[in-house]
């Protein structure tokens, strides 16, 4: 009968379970990774982390203890003297569980369980990674407008002094001297203008009123 036993006994005997969760955990401690169901990797972790949590003493029982359960001296050693240094500061939670896909033929969910401390690549990438926003404005505040810094104002004096030595020199290489020719403006006649440019008719004179006469 079960009398209330909870775990999952993952469709194996008491001897064929033990075995195969022993077989995966030196399996774990020797490859750092291993791709397998999740209800094994569900498994494995209750099995093996307080195996390692035992590992961080190093005292002739410990190793007795973590042999009874490995049944491996390879796996032994490689637990004390690679492992448990690395996970002398963690206080538990040694192992990740990272679900992958699911098995073609029985359709089982597959995952990749792996030791935390072992994973490179998150490690440097929580190194590289950036600092999130701040609730603040990204307004600058007045005093950051107002005041600067001795570094800021060399630089900006700098500018100036190579903008004034630099400019006369820019101005007469750039700039030569172009004769722009006067454009003449049409000049509207008005008819009083008209009247004006046109001359009087002179007065006949008396002499040819005299030779008319005659």
């Amino acid at each position: 009968m079960r009398h209330g036993k909870k775990f999952n006994h993952l469709g194996r005997k008491t001897g064929h379970r033990s075995a195969m969760l022993s077989n995966m955990a030196c399996s774990l401690i020797e490859h750092k990774r291993i791709n397998t169901t999740v209800a094994k990797a569900k498994a494995l972790r209750v099995y093996i982390e307080p195996i390692i949590t035992r590992s961080k003493d190093d005292s002739t029982h410990s190793r007795r203890m973590v042999f009874r359960l490995l049944k491996s001296k390879l796996a032994t050693a490689e637990l004390f003297r690679d492992i448990a240094p690395a996970v002398a500061d963690r206080p538990g939670g040694y192992t990740r569980i990272i679900r992958t896909e699911y098995r073609l033929g029985d359709n089982a969910e597959m995952c990749l369980m792996e030791l935390v401390d072992f994973n490179e690549l998150l490690k440097n990438d929580k190194g590289s990674a950036k600092k999130g926003r701040s609730r603040r404005s990204s307004k600058p505040s007045a005093k950051a407008t107002t005041t600067e810094t001795p570094a800021k104002k060399e630089k900006t004096e700098a500018k100036a002094v190579a903008e004034a030595v630099v400019a006369p020199e820019v101005e007469a290489v750039v700039a030569p001297e172009v004769e722009v020719a006067e454009i003449e403006t049409p000049t509207v006649e008005t008819p009083e203008a008209k009247k004006e440019e046109t001359p009087e008719k002179e007065a006949p004179k008396e002499e040819d009123q005299d030779k008319k006469e005659s």
